[in-house]
């Protein structure tokens, strides 16, 4: 029945100016605004809503995965621009030194957005 409809995600932020400079300038997406609400457009063309919320708690799951050709310079250069990575030491999920998981799977790091939601890098 939704099989043709033109269906997108979205995800609320505290403070949308910060979002807007975060994903925009910070990660390099094209972020366009519209009645106080962003809209993230990726490479893929899907689109991301982006709103504000009052009461926004962080999601404690990752909302927005980037799939990248190298995880060790993607983590260096956000790091660069002041993104600060998490650090996981449990079993089954430890981070290395860069903060990057290399324990099965993928390589992944995660990071968070100025609201606290938790995003990806992640080797394609």
């Amino acid at each position: 029945m939704l099989g043709e409809s033109k269906a997108f995600s979205g995800f609320s932020v505290d403070d949308t100016a910060a979002a807007k400079r975060f994903y925009g300038e910070t990660l390099g997406l094209h972020v366009t605004e519209a009645d106080g609400m962003l809209e993230l457009h990726l490479a893929t063309g899907a689109r991301v809503f982006v709103y504000p919320k009052r009461d926004h708690r962080p999601a404690a799951f990752t909302i927005l995965n980037f799939p990248v050709a190298d995880v060790g310079k993607t983590v260096a250069d956000l790091k660069a621009r002041g993104v600060s990575f998490e650090s996981y030491d449990m079993p089954g999920l430890k981070t290395d030194e860069d903060d990057i998981f290399r324990g099965g799977g993928p390589h992944i790091a995660w990071f968070t957005d100025p609201a606290g939601n938790i995003l990806s890098v992640l080797a394609e």
